[in-house]
Order: C-alpha cells, then structure tokens, then sequence
C-alpha cells in the first residue's frame, strides 16, 4: 500500500492555505475549504482526501451536508466532535449570510419572495416549524415569528398567538409559512383546515392573511398560486 502523503508534502499549489492565499477562495473546491476547517485528516487519508469522501456521499451538494448532525460526520475516521461542529458551525455562518441578504424592511409582493426569504431559515430542518411574516400596509416586513415547531396541526399551532403578535407590531397583513421536511411540498388537509382558522380569526381583526407557502429545499407550494386562498 502507498504511503499517505501529508499535506505539506504536497507541491505548494496544492496545499489549501497556500492556495488560498495565492489564488483566492474562489479557486478553492468545496472539499478543499472544508479541509481547511478540520486541519487534519486520519492516518490513511489527506483533510483533503476525508473531505472529497465526505463530498462525495452527499453527492457534492453542501445544502445536503447542511442538514447533517454531528453523529452523521463521526462515520467517518478523523471526524472526531470538534471538526465536526466546526463544519457545522461554518456551514451555518453560511446559511446567516444569505439571510441577511434580505433587508429587514424587504418588499413581499410574490409568493416567491416569501420562499427566497424563509428557504435559509428553513430548508436544513429536520423538523417542521410554523412561522408568519408580518407586513405592513405597504407590504414591507416588519418580523419574522416562530409560532411552533414540531408538527403542525391545529394544536401545535395557536391562532391567538398569531393574532397577538400582529395585533403587538401593528401588522396589517400576515404571511404564513411552514416547511415540510420530507421534500414533498403538497399541503395537507390539516395544513388547509389551518389556513382557513387562522384566515377566518385575521379577518375578524382586519388583518390580511395574505399568503400561505408550503417551503422544501429547491421547491415551494403556495395556497395562493394554486388559487385556494
């Protein structure tokens, strides 16, 4: 068997840090920055090595690593509980930075910006978590509200407390959203019968319920493009 080259064996253009700081991020693969955060790979492989493996079972998709906990990194040999929050930690920063892409008082004038602002909060989950946007007449964006997390269903989820929060920061329109984890974005008949609650309490109160999107990783379904709400 061949001997395992460590890093600084490498030609210098090889090595990450040198790399980076030749050439820039940019000129960086995924597998590369990640090796950067752990420092150090196992006895048998490169940082470089474990994390082109690691890229490799997610399909080289880092929305997938995302949803990754630290048990599903310690498979791996070299991935002890320190490197594994450190790429956790950083895959989160990233997630943060696309979040505050969106300027607190944003315009939501489509269901698709509702999914643009909620799909970095939301598409890593692995359980389902009920918020609402509250708007103001203009429909610029005063807050985002967790109501519940958990599954959703007319328990879980408090009308009053919906209403309560729009009626505290003097909304005048109120988006709803929740995730579905599985990947299949289709409402159910308890996510409709919900929408109808919280539509039905909102009007009594002069509040807008004005959307309703169902948020997935890559995709989202909105009660209103499909014309029920």
């Amino acid at each position: 068997m061949m001997e395992k080259l460590n890093i600084k064996q490498w030609a210098e253009d090889d090595r990450p840090r040198e790399k980076m700081a030749s050439k820039g991020a940019a000129a960086l693969s995924d597998a590369e920055l990640l090796a950067i955060l752990i420092g150090s790979g196992n006895a048998e492989e490169s940082a470089v090595a474990l994390m082109q493996r690691v890229m490799a079972d997610c399909e080289g998709d880092l929305n997938r690593l995302g949803k990754w906990e630290v048990n599903d990194f310690l498979r791996y040999k070299g991935m002890g509980p320190a490197k594994s929050l450190t790429v956790m930690a950083a895959l989160e920063l990233g997630k943060r930075r696309k979040m505050q892409e969106h300027k607190p008082r944003a315009v939501i004038d489509s269901s698709r910006a509702v999914y643009d602002f909620f799909h970095p909060m939301l598409c890593d989950l692995p359980a389902e978590e009920f918020w609402i946007l509250l708007l103001n007449q203009a429909s610029k964006v005063i807050a985002p509200v967790r109501i519940s997390r958990g599954g959703i269903d007319q328990t879980s989820v408090d009308v009053r407390d919906i209403l309560r929060q729009a009626l505290l920061q003097r909304a005048t329109q109120l988006v709803l959203v929740h995730n579905h984890p599985s990947g299949n974005p289709r409402p159910s008949t308890l996510d409709r019968q919900l929408t109808k609650r919280i539509q039905d309490a909102a009007r009594l109160m002069q509040i807008r319920v004005t959307a309703h999107v169902i948020v997935c990783d890559g995709l989202y379904y909105s009660f209103n493009d499909e014309g029920i709400l």
